[in-house]
């Protein structure tokens, strides 16, 4: 993590938070949003250190109900469950001013198979929950497993719940005149 950072930060690119790029006035000539999907504790232990070390702000999509426990939404048999950060830890990370929360839902699971009424509750609590818990607003939001982001109804919902960008799973460089009108905003994985 810390040659790609380091190569970033060489080729002249600021990183933002990103809940900045829905907001393209007040960005510097060359953005990079450095995020983390899931909220696991190795984002503290591993990527803060890198992080602080190099100055670079970060965004980290965090899914409330899995908070200080582990996440159990992976099939143990294929991938090892991983530890969640605490919501103090997480109070930890946004005091620095390195770290911002963005939604990740309440559990994780694929919007697509919900109806409305779970779909909103997912999107609109997990807001709440973040905001209330870290003072901040989430600004910012990731579809588990990438489920949903190129799905009308469910992309409608989010932007509807308030999130002024949103982030799929597709490669490729987001634009810098991005808008949710584009659809969700792409990343280099």
């Amino acid at each position: 993590m810390i040659d790609k950072l380091e190569f970033l930060l060489a080729q002249g690119y600021q990183p933002v938070f990103a809940s900045q790029l829905a907001d393209g006035e007040s960005l510097p000539p060359k953005p990079a949003a450095v995020t983390f999907d899931d909220g696991t504790a190795d984002n503290l232990e591993n990527a803060f250190p890198v992080l602080q070390a190099l100055g670079v702000k970060a965004t980290i999509f965090l899914v409330p109900e899995w908070m200080g426990r582990r996440n159990g939404w992976e099939d143990p048999a294929v991938e090892a469950w991983q530890r969640t950060l605490s919501w103090d830890q997480a109070r930890r990370l946004s005091e620095s001013g390195l770290v911002e929360f963005g939604s990740h839902t309440m559990s994780h699971r694929d919007l697509r198979g919900l109806d409305d009424e779970e779909l909103a509750w997912e999107l609109c609590e997990s807001k709440r929950r973040i905001e209330r818990e870290l003072g901040r607003r989430a600004g910012a939001f990731a579809y588990p497993f990438g489920a949903g982001a190129y799905d009308p109804r469910v992309r409608a919902a989010v932007l509807a719940a308030g999130y002024p960008c949103d982030f799929g799973v597709k490669q490729g460089l987001a634009p810098r005149d991005w808008t949710p009108a584009r659809g969700p905003l792409k990343r280099l994985l």
